[in-house]
């Protein structure tokens, strides 16, 4: 089966309006930019994206957020993006608030199939609203539902033309787990090498998780802040 794609535009065929879609990478570090572009320049709308953050105003999902293309974020952090925060407080864009582990494992556990599992974060909060509740060795937890998506969006440092990934660094953060929980999963890479040459001890994504891969290109690689002495 061949996976490759030639490019971010044609690794998004097919996804449609209304449709959830996971997005890796933690802050600004990770995630997949080309895909992210093609996104931005495509007339997609009425979207539901799963990140654990919302970018910034002008880079990562804050470009998606200023054309409207989102109507739902799924989130942990979001204390970046400007627009972001207007659109809430304006009534514009749907947003659920989820403490950082809590979706991670809610993610994790969409690609591993376990529809629901019970956690102590968020107890006594408004996380807990509406929440099935027991306790379990003298400690009240809350049922969570798995996540899962339509497409998972991730970037890896390098993959092969079978789907396998490596990541590194920072890029490991929701990437690895959101490769699994999506029914069609992109992975862009920096380096696109032949099936057999990555070593199988360093692959962190197997490649039956994967449906289309392509080679990115110009990474900016941005942070939210530089911090000097």
């Amino acid at each position: 089966m061949n996976k490759v794609v030639k490019n971010a535009e044609e690794a998004i065929a097919g996804m449609q309006n209304g449709q959830t879609f996971m997005l890796g990478g933690f802050g600004l570090s990770g995630i997949p930019e080309n895909t992210l572009k093609a996104l931005v320049e495509s007339d997609l709308t009425d979207l539901t994206c799963i990140s654990n953050n919302a970018g910034v105003d002008d880079f990562g999902l804050g470009l998606l957020l200023k054309k409207h293309q989102i109507k739902k974020m799924i989130s942990s952090y979001v204390g970046e993006n400007k627009e972001f925060e207007r659109q809430l407080l304006e009534g514009e864009l749907e947003v659920d608030l989820i403490p950082q582990g809590t979706l991670a494992e809610r993610i994790r556990a969409g690609g591993a199939g376990i529809p629901a599992f019970f956690v102590p974060a968020g107890y006594g909060t408004e996380v807990a609203e509406g929440k099935e509740i027991r306790e379990f060795d003298g400690k009240m937890h809350l049922l969570e539902h798995w996540l899962k998506a339509d497409f998972a969006i991730v970037k890896a440092w390098k993959g092969d033309t079978m789907g396998n990934l490596i990541y590194r660094n920072t890029a490991n953060n929701f990437n690895q787990a959101m490769a699994m929980a999506g029914k069609i999963t992109i992975a862009e890479v920096e380096e696109l090498v032949p099936a057999g040459q990555l070593d199988p001890n360093q692959i962190h994504t197997p490649g039956i998780f994967v449906q289309r891969i392509f080679q990115g290109v110009d990474y900016e690689k941005r942070i939210e802040f530089e911090t000097t002495r």
